[in-house]
């Protein structure tokens, strides 16, 4: 069978790429998105349901190779993707890329590690592993365009994670091509609807994912085969409309999409994140002005259509408080703070936090919306009770590549979020990490994980 002109380029490209081929800054990058992607795994792994899926998957494990994070557990491959790649999505923290519309790390990194720690791969074949899965699930979510009513995750992401797991396997342009096609017909039916309305399935689609990955890699190798050109099929005509293989291919080798990401410190969807930057602002340019709660007669935001479709002024539980823009304005409001705990559920059912969500008003303005994907514009207005108006504006979110943050801020990031997994080791857990292009074997850095869990 012949195939497709971009599946053979890419399959290619694939195949031939080695670490030492890719420019040292992207080597860090990897390495930093790794850091980032196991601290909010590990957090994650904290939530209730977590550990209740834990003890349910750990009953059904037979082979033990792969670290649960967060836990000092063990289960195997595919156990440990689904559960890592569950935990990931649970705090709205992993990173993801603009371009793409969605968060390729938390698809890749889960399933990579599973495998390379399994099988006793290098650090730097992980990292190879995860840069190329990276960049084909980012490409492919750059080149289409996903239906409104489909979230991203357990779409492109599988074919992300597959590519990741026939990397460190070795795999020829021919295999990869085989896996490419078959993950890519592994997809999952998933909802925006279940996000906005607090269905927490939707936090599993991740893990999903890295399970349906490696099931493409055992389908190969088993003999079945896949769609002739199904990342058309699937990223054209079903999940997503106006698949565009040249913007696949576009600049193939020279750009490396992990270097576009960005990273979230704010602990919700990153359609609210515009208008949080934009309320930090206010207050660093107007530090005697009252932006309290009792204070406040209206807040409006003018932002783009998938921000301002998140606009549920009374969320029912933590996830979908995460997808409220009104509730993200509010809890920022009230709290002073945009992570984990200003989303918990005590922070949904404060009362003066929900009054001021409703005095929040959100609408798309036409002209923002056509700035995407190079821009993720708000524009803010807070009338307060005395009759004053405070108004800014940002199109660059925090932590794009265009506005990064620090290393300072991503190392506080980690131990904020490691502290109540590690405690006080957590600059232990951040030097394994950073010497991953050096580790020879990755179940080292499976033992530095598990080894320093709090009792």
């Amino acid at each position: 069978m012949t195939l497709p002109l971009h599946l053979r380029r890419l399959s290619e490209f694939l195949a031939q790429t080695r670490l030492a081929d890719l420019p040292a800054d992207i080597v860090t990058q990897a390495v930093t998105v790794v850091a980032d992607c196991l601290a909010v795994i590990a957090a994650g792994a904290q939530e209730p349901e977590m550990r209740n899926l834990r003890a349910l998957e750990g009953r059904r494990s037979g082979q033990r190779t792969s670290t649960v994070i967060g836990t000092r557990g063990l289960v195997d491959p595919r156990g440990a993707s689904l559960l890592n790649g569950t935990a990931g999505t649970f705090l709205e923290l992993d990173e993801g890329n603009r371009f793409c519309r969605g968060h390729p790390a938390i698809h890749v990194v889960p399933a990579a590690f599973a495998v390379a720690e399994a099988e006793r791969r290098s650090g730097a074949d992980f990292l190879l592993a995860v840069i190329l899965g990276y960049e084909v699930a980012a490409r492919i979510g750059a080149a289409c365009r996903m239906r409104d009513d489909m979230h991203p995750h357990g779409t492109w992401g599988t074919v992300g994670a597959a590519v990741g797991i026939g990397t460190l396997r070795g795999s020829s342009p021919q295999r990869l091509a085989r896996l490419i096609s078959l993950s890519a017909g592994l997809n999952l039916a998933t909802s925006v609807r279940a996000m906005q309305e607090g269905g927490t399935v939707r936090n599993t689609y991740a893990g999903v994912a890295g399970v349906m990955a490696l099931l493409a890699d055992d389908l190969e190798r088993a003999g079945f085969s896949g769609e002739r050109d199904a990342l058309a099929t699937t990223y054209g005509r079903i999940v997503a409309d106006d698949f565009d293989a040249d913007r696949l291919l576009d600049q193939l080798g020279s750009r490396y999409e992990i270097g576009r990401n960005y990273f979230k410190q704010h602990a919700c969807c990153r359609y609210n994140h515009a208008a949080l930057d934009a309320l930090a602002l206010l207050r660093a340019e107007n530090p005697d002005a009252r932006i309290e709660a009792g204070n406040i007669t209206q807040i409006v935001v003018e932002t783009y259509a998938a921000a301002a479709s998140m606009n549920d002024r009374e969320p029912q539980n933590p996830l979908a408080a995460k997808y409220s823009l009104p509730f993200a304005m509010a809890t920022a409001i009230v709290t002073g703070a945009t992570g984990v705990k200003s989303f918990d559920a005590a922070a949904v059912a404060h009362q003066p936090t929900r009054t001021l969500a409703h005095r929040v008003h959100v609408a798309e303005d036409p002209g923002l919306s056509a700035m995407l994907p190079n821009a993720r514009p708000a524009r803010l207005r807070i009338v307060l009770k005395d009759g004053g108006t405070l108004q800014t504006e940002v199109t660059t979110n925090l932590g794009d590549a265009d506005s990064p943050y620090t290393t300072a801020e991503l190392t506080a990031k980690f131990d904020d979020l490691g502290r109540a997994v590690w405690g006080d080791r957590t600059s232990v857990l951040r030097a394994a990490v950073a010497d991953l292009p050096h580790l020879p074997d990755c179940a080292q850095l499976g033992a530095v994980l598990r080894e320093h869990i709090l009792a």
